[in-house]
């Protein structure tokens, strides 16, 4: 278990992180066991997040079980998506039963952008270990790349991003990996590693690909004023934002640098939550 940075009794709420709420979370929530299984059923959705967000969540629980635990989600802040941005051209089952949707994720570090930047047709590039590009209008997200899960989008670290479906039922089918290899290819090994931002084949795919994005992202907004860049990448990496900026200077968008507070988010919500009892 992780050591507290102040003394239990100098503390009076824990606000946790939490990447997927699916549709049953759509604003910050106190914790208690019902909410602890909910969110462990969406595990499978965001495998790399969920797991260890909530073995952490059990550890404050149980360091600190006499005071308020409130859940804060990644997807809640794109829960404004019309469904037209949010809807998946795959059978009505699918949908309808199983929940199949766009969810979109890094909504707390996107929701930070957008209240630090003063402009109704705002793209959010959050480009860090996960990448993200978000169209907001008028403080709204209205479409984004990441989807079901947080796979979807430009290529990440180790994550592959949007590939063609049937690059996986070959895998699958005609080269005899099992789902649990096809799972650790695309979440684990791909990305970045193809060449990484320091390699010429590498900055070329990632630059290219997130400039797609925004262009993509114009289009509900009916043009861009802002392209803001946050996360490790964004925030640190010139190059890859004048790559970025000069595949999309048709759009005439001012460019601009938002480090990211999350924490400030997080408690804010916890603050609002508790006080309204």
């Amino acid at each position: 278990m992780a050591s507290l940075d102040a003394a239990p009794t100098d503390v009076d709420a824990v606000g946790h992180r939490i990447v997927h709420g699916a549709r049953l979370f759509l604003d910050p929530v106190r914790v208690d066991d019902d909410v602890v299984d909910a969110l462990e059923g969406l595990a499978p959705l965001a495998p790399l997040h969920q797991a260890p967000a909530l073995r952490a969540l059990a550890s404050a629980r149980a360091a600190l079980p006499e005071v308020p635990h409130v859940a804060v989600f990644d997807t809640a802040f794109h829960a404004t998506l019309p469904e037209a941005a949010s809807t998946y051209a795959v059978p009505l089952r699918w949908r309808e039963e199983w929940g199949v949707r766009r969810f979109g994720f890094h909504g707390i570090a996107v929701q930070w952008v957008a209240e630090q930047i003063a402009a109704r047709r705002l793209v959010v590039c959050h480009l860090g270990g996960g990448c993200s590009v978000t169209a907001v209008l008028d403080g709204r997200s209205v479409d984004t790349t990441m989807g079901f899960t947080p796979l979807e989008g430009v290529p990440m670290a180790t994550r592959s991003g949007t590939i063609d479906p049937g690059i996986v039922l070959y895998a699958l089918r005609e080269r005899g990996l099992r789902q649990d290899e096809v799972d650790d290819a695309l979440e684990r090994e791909p990305g970045l590693a193809l060449g990484g931002l320091d390699t010429e084949l590498g900055f070329a795919v990632f630059t290219r690909r997130v400039a797609q994005a925004v262009a993509a992202m114009a289009v509900p907004l009916a043009g861009v004023d802002v392209i803001a860049f946050s996360g490790g990448v964004g925030e640190n990496r010139e190059d890859v934002r004048r790559a970025v900026a000069d595949g999309v200077s048709f759009l005439d968008a001012r460019v601009e640098v938002v480090p990211v507070r999350e924490d400030i988010v997080i408690e804010r919500a916890v603050r609002n939550l508790l006080a309204a009892g």
